[in-house]
Parts: structure tokens; sequence; C-alpha cells
């Protein structure tokens, strides 16, 4: 199994006039430090391109379409490919997807040292609301702007190794990362940004939002036996705050790096793959413990159903 150096590339807050390429410079610098650093596979957050414009409300959502990518890579993002390809090194990032259909999808790509995207993933768990609603402290409109996701959570081997992606809310939700561990992942990347603040409960801000974040990270990484990044664009953007937190995890669900601040910061891990193997062929051996005569119900039913 190989053994590789991955990294997280954490972005302070994007605002609203800040262009692409001011974006994709600051990307750049983050690679470059990386790449001194040996590094060969790089994640950088959810929605990297942009501003967090699902806090916003706009009646008409083509309003908001210049958020959206029509192509990727483009002529903003193509330095980025460019770079990496000169460098050898994997990466994923977050970016919003306009299709020639017209859909709207949150998504996140994985591109291989040689500059080609080897998965597309489309967010899955959409949290929040898709109307104004004033009883909120602020809105997040993801279910305005997005379709949930139609790809699924796929694998792809790249570099030598299973790799998935998740993006944001689906952190949260074990059945993500169980579809990915049957697939044998053995890293998962995911980008985020979370707001510090539930907007609905008063006493869900920074400090319980980040230790809900690294518990889901954590327990998804042990429970599958996979190396995961998870790395946020944090910070104020737009006059709201977003948790940091950024952090790489093993396979026994142990943070082994951590991100200090909530701006632009790159944290490296060594990762040992082969450890990996260990826990899938014991504890969570899928093959020798899982039973999955009773489990109907988590592909039946969505809401709870109690009993009379």
């Amino acid at each position: 199994m190989p053994t590789m150096k991955i990294a997280a590339a954490q972005m302070g807050g994007i605002q609203k006039d800040e262009t692409r390429e001011e974006v994709i410079a600051r990307m750049l610098t983050l690679m470059d430090e990386a790449h001194a650093q040996g590094v060969e596979f790089l994640a950088y957050p959810e929605m990297t391109l942009t501003t967090f414009f699902p806090r916003f409300y706009v009646e008409d959502r083509a309003d908001f379409d210049h958020w959206f990518e029509t192509e990727m890579p483009n002529a903003a993002t193509q330095p980025l490919f460019e770079r990496a390809r000169s460098y050898g090194m994997g990466f994923t990032f977050g970016y919003c997807e306009l299709t020639p259909e017209g859909d709207h999808f949150n998504t996140a790509i994985i591109v291989s040292p040689e500059g080609e995207i080897v998965l597309k993933y489309r967010k899955t768990h959409l949290p929040g609301h898709a109307d104004y609603e004033p009883e909120r402290t602020h809105q997040h409109l993801e279910k305005r702007y997005f379709l949930p996701g139609d790809t699924g959570f796929g694998v792809v081997r790249s570099q030598g190794v299973v790799m998935g992606a998740a993006i944001c809310n689906d952190r949260r939700w074990p059945e993500t990362w169980r579809v990915l561990g049957l697939q044998g992942v053995e890293l998962v990347a995911i980008g985020y940004n979370t707001p510090s603040q539930n907007n609905l409960s008063a006493e869900e801000g920074p400090e319980r939002r980040l230790y809900h974040h690294e518990l889901s990270v954590c327990a998804g990484a042990y429970q599958n036996s996979t190396y995961a990044i998870a790395v946020a664009k944090c910070g104020m953007e737009d006059g709201n705050h977003m948790i940091g937190g950024s952090i790489i995890v093993d396979p026994d669900g142990f943070v082994i790096a951590r991100t200090e601040g909530e701006g632009d910061e790159l944290i490296v891990a060594e990762a040992e793959f082969e450890k990996c193997a260990f826990g899938k062929s014991t504890v969570f051996n899928f093959a020798a413990h899982r039973r999955i005569e009773h489990y109907d119900l988590i592909a039946s039913q969505t809401g709870v159903e109690t009993p009379e």
C-alpha cells in the first residue's frame, strides 16, 4: 500500500467582491506551499471559488447564476490545473455547477496528478430551507439554489488509493460513510462552509458546532477504516462567521493534523494507507460481520415512524 503526503488547504472568507482570479491566486499560494512540503494530494473546501451565497435571498434564482461554473476547468481555474500537473499533485475542490440542462448543483471534483477530472460528486444531503424564513437569525438557502445531487457516493482509484468525496452536511450522515466504505474507500475528502451559529438555536454556537463536526468526521473515518480530510472555508465572510477546525483524521479515528486559525492555512500529514487494511480486515470486516437482513429500513424509509 502506498504512503502519501496529504494536505488540507483551508481558506479564509471569500467576499462577494472577490474575483475568481483573486481566489485562484490564493489557492495557488497554498498549492505552492504544499509542493514545497512534498504534498501529493491536496484538498480545498466546499464552494472554494465564491462566497457562500445561500445565506442571501433573491426572488429570482437566476439572479445568482453568476456564482456558478458552466464548465470545468475554465479560463479562471485553468492555472490551478496546470500548476498541479506541473507538480504531479492530485487535488480536489468544491464549486457551484450549472449544467447545460440548466440544473444547479453543489459539486466537488477529484483531479489526478495528470490534470484529469477522475471523479465528480454532487452534494446529496442539502441542509437548510428553500424559502425566506424571518424567524431565523440568518438564512441557509441551499435547498433554494441547488438540487440534491444525482451522482451517488462513488469512488475512484487514483494515485494508488481508493478515493471518495463528500460535501459539508454529508459528513453528518453515517450513510455517506458506509456507502463509501462498502467500496473500500481509503481517503475521503470533505469540504465544508459551516456557519458558526445554528440559525434556529442560540445554544448551538461555535464550540458545539466544532465538536459535532469533529465527532462526525472521526466516527466516519474510524467506522470505515479510512483516512479523511475535512477542510473549511471559514472566518468572517460578508459579515457572517463560519467555523474553521480543518482536520486530517487517520483510520483509527484520531486527528493527526489540525488548523490553528480561521484564514488561509495548510496542514499536512503522512498517510500510511496500509493502516486502512487492518480495520477493514478485523473490527470492520464487512463481509464477516454485517447483517444486511436487518437493515431494510435504512434504504426504504426516510422519516421516523414510531409504534402506536
